[in-house]
C-alpha cells in the first residue's frame, strides 16, 4: 500500500513540476517524505513514525480537499484571480490545461491581454477539462490517504501491543520461567585449544 501511495505522489509531483505549480510541488515533496517515513516506521517497527505519518495524512486529506475546492471554484476561490498554486509568482496553470486528452491548443496572435513574456492561447476540444483531471487526481489522493491512515493506525496499534507484551529479560514473566540459579561452588577450568 505504501508503494502505491509513493507512486501516486511521484506521478502528481511530475505533473505539478511540468505546470510550475509551486505550492503543490512543496506539498507533494513533504508527502513523499512522509510516505518514506511511514515505510521506515513499518520496516523498523516504529509506532511513533507511523503515528506521525497518520497525522500527516490528515493534513494531506485537507490539502487535497482544498485543491478540489480550488479547481471547482467553491466559495470565493477563483482560478482566474487567485494564483495560489504558483505562490503568485507566475501566470502558469495546471499542465493538464494545455495537454489534456484531446485538447487542441491555438495561440492567439497580437493579443493585448498577455504580458511581454507570455502568450495567450485558446484550448478547445478536450475530452475532459483540466479542472476535472485535477479533481480526480486529488480525490484519488484522498482515497489513498484514507486507506493509508487506517493502515498506519492499525499497524501502529499492533506494534504498541507487541511492545507492551514483550518480556524484558524475564522480569515480568507470566509463563513461570525461572532464571538459572547461581551456584556458590563455581569452579573455573582452564581452556585448551
Amino acid at each position: 500500500s505504501c508503494a502505491l501511495l509513493q507512486v501516486a505522489a511521484l506521478e502528481r509531483q511530475i505533473f505539478d513540476f511540468l505546470g510550475y505549480q509551486w505550492a503543490p510541488i512543496l506539498a507533494n515533496f513533504l508527502h513523499i517524505m512522509a510516505v518514506i517515513l511511514g515505510i521506515f516506521g513499518t520496516v523498523q517497527y516504529r509506532s511513533r513514525y507511523l503515528m506521525m505519518y497518520a497525522v500527516w495524512l490528515v493534513l494531506w486529506v485537507g490539502w487535497n480537499a482544498f485543491i478540489i475546492c480550488f479547481y471547482l471554484e467553491v466559495g470565493r476561490l477563483s482560478q482566474d484571480r487567485d494564483f495560489i498554486m504558483t505562490f503568485n509568482t507566475s501566470l502558469h496553470r495546471s499542465w493538464w490545461m494545455e495537454n489534456g486528452p484531446g485538447c487542441l491548443v491555438t495561440p492567439v496572435l497580437n493579443s493585448n491581454l498577455a504580458p511581454e513574456d507570455h502568450h495567450v492561447i485558446t484550448v478547445s476540444g478536450c475530452l475532459l477539462d483540466y479542472q476535472y483531471i485535477e479533481v480526480v487526481s486529488s480525490a484519488t489522493q484522498i482515497f489513498l490517504a484514507l486507506f493509508g491512515f487506517v493502515y498506519a493506525c492499525y499497524v501502529s496499534k499492533v506494534f504498541l501491543e507487541e511492545e507492551d507484551s514483550f518480556d524484558f529479560i524475564g522480569g515480568f514473566d507470566s509463563y513461570g520461567y525461572q532464571a538459572p540459579q547461581k551456584t556458590s561452588h563455581l569452579q573455573l577450568q582452564p581452556l585448551y585449544t
